[in-house]
């Protein structure tokens, strides 16, 4: 099924990006937010995001100009009714995801795609709040969106082959690189990651290293690209803590729980970049 109009709901940082994504292939969009103010909060980071590019030459004017034009900005799920394919980025929660579900399966035609972009969650619970699940799948994309390659495209126990393959070709239609996997608990990447960098954690304190000293180790190393301590900092403590939650409540594996030290500093609002504190300082 070719996608000519996609809808993105939720315009935090991951649905912005996925958005900036779809309009910058081609892809006529329509971003929802609860609100008007972070509707338009959501166009300005794109905005932003796409005039850099433009200033390192990656980017023409007209094309930047071209792309913010393909956006649109509602506040009702009702203006996605056109859309052939709807992508879900709102908050990592399951009951607002499947209630969410629940309200687009009454609204966007038959034959759509509904694809969530949970990273821990399992994508076969939120899609039996459809009378759809066989249309249901995963899209996991990975913080930067528009500048990780990756997008997990995930089948969850009933997903049709249609509606996966149709996802997956527009993984790779905006530029993407996907993967296909299965609704199992952290589907690849997260399931190898999210038990590492808990141990990266522990380590820390059982060596009673630095942060900047565990990342240097892993860094030059063990060829990581970005130490872990700055790894969780960007992706944030909060939502790192929330996935490993997850993750522990599925598997019951030990690894799999959050240190008590991320909690801690999730509880204390130590969130990394977005808070402008974690491991490291980013206050300026």
């Amino acid at each position: 099924m070719e996608v000519r109009r996609v809808g993105v709901v939720g315009l935090g940082a991951m649905g912005a990006g996925i958005a900036q994504l779809c309009v910058e292939a081609g892809v006529e969009t329509v971003g929802r937010e609860v609100s008007a103010e972070l509707g338009e909060r959501a166009r300005e980071r794109i905005g932003h995001f796409l005039t850099r590019k433009v200033e390192k030459g990656q980017l023409e004017e007209s094309a930047r100009d071209n792309a913010m034009g393909r956006l649109s900005l509602t506040t009702e799920l009702e203006a996605l009714r056109g859309c052939e394919l709807v992508i879900e980025a709102i908050v990592e929660e399951l009951e607002p995801k499947r209630e969410l579900f629940a309200g687009l399966d009454g609204i966007v035609s038959p034959e759509a795609v509904l694809a969530t972009n949970t990273s821990a969650l399992s994508v076969t619970e939120i899609a039996a709040a459809t009378s759809r699940p066989q249309r249901v799948v995963g899209m996991h994309f990975f913080n930067p969106a528009p500048l990780m390659p990756l997008v997990e495209i995930v089948r969850a126990e009933l997903t049709g082959d249609g509606p996966f393959e149709t996802a997956f070709a527009f993984g790779e239609r905006i530029g993407k690189t996907p993967i296909r996997c299965f609704d199992t608990p952290g589907f690849v990447v997260n399931r190898v990651l999210i038990p590492l960098l808990n141990d990266c954690i522990r380590v820390l304190d059982e060596s009673r290293v630095s942060p900047e000293t565990l990342d240097k180790g892993m860094k030059f190393g063990a060829g990581w690209p970005m130490g872990p301590c700055a790894l969780v900092d960007l992706v944030g403590i909060d939502v790192h803590v929330h996935a490993s939650e997850a993750l522990y409540e599925k598997t019951r594996e030990q690894r799999m729980a959050p240190p008590p030290r991320l909690v801690a500093m999730r509880n204390a609002g130590l969130l990394g970049r977005k808070s402008g504190r974690g491991f490291y300082s980013y206050e300026s």
